[in-house]
């Protein structure tokens, strides 16, 4: 059984940083890599990073209803493809989603047993720093980031599990935790007691 793990967090936060460490660190686990129609920045990899489309071959596979969930972002569609879901489970590995707020309810409604996970910053200021940190936005972009980070933030109480990311290596044990002990809820792995149990006549 394929567990899906929704990861959500206001830019800055941390949450791709912590994401790459969970991947590396815990096995079993396949990322979701999203389709926007955003430019690539930085070190940005086309079919690494995202998918990269054109606004019109997004529009078309979302009338196509390809997408599980998708939202439009500062002016760009973000989407999670159906397919992605359907390999992590031929696979049988955990899928793991880095997606906004707006997306991880969409996708919540649809797989209601999906463990979701929101990080943030310990404070704005913090926040801020990060931000500027990555040289990668200019300041009306940081400024609008900031803005609707508090937007976001109001969200908390939508997720199973809030995290927030004072220290890196601690963000990163407890990311790993949460996910390990998920795996280990009675009702994600029924299908692996029955037959044990068998093996006892009970």
């Amino acid at each position: 059984m394929t567990t899906v793990f929704i990861i959500s967090a206001p830019s800055g936060s941390g949450k791709s940083t912590l994401v790459a460490r969970l991947l590396a660190g815990v096995p079993g686990l396949m990322f979701s890599i999203s389709y926007t129609t955003r430019a690539p920045r930085g070190h940005d990899v086309d079919g690494e990073s995202y998918h990269f489309v054109s606004r019109a071959g997004f529009e078309a596979m979302l009338a196509r209803h390809e997408f599980l969930e998708w939202a439009e972002v500062f002016g760009n569609y973000y989407g999670t493809h159906r397919g992605i879901l359907e390999e992590a489970r031929r696979r049988g590995q955990d899928l793991v989603l880095d997606i906004d707020v707006q997306g991880a309810r969409q996708l919540k409604d649809q797989i209601p047993e999906a463990v979701t996970v929101f990080i943030l910053a310990p404070s704005r200021p913090v926040l801020e720093e990060r931000l500027r940190a990555r040289g990668e936005d200019r300041e009306d972009v940081i400024e609008r980031r900031l803005k609707d980070a508090a937007g976001e933030i109001r969200n908390y109480r939508d997720y199973d599990y809030v995290l927030v990311n004072r220290d890196l290596a601690d963000s990163d044990a407890v990311l790993s935790a949460i996910v390990r002990a998920e795996r280990v809820r009675r009702v994600r792995v029924e299908e692996q007691i029955r037959p044990i149990l068998e093996t006892f006549q009970l």
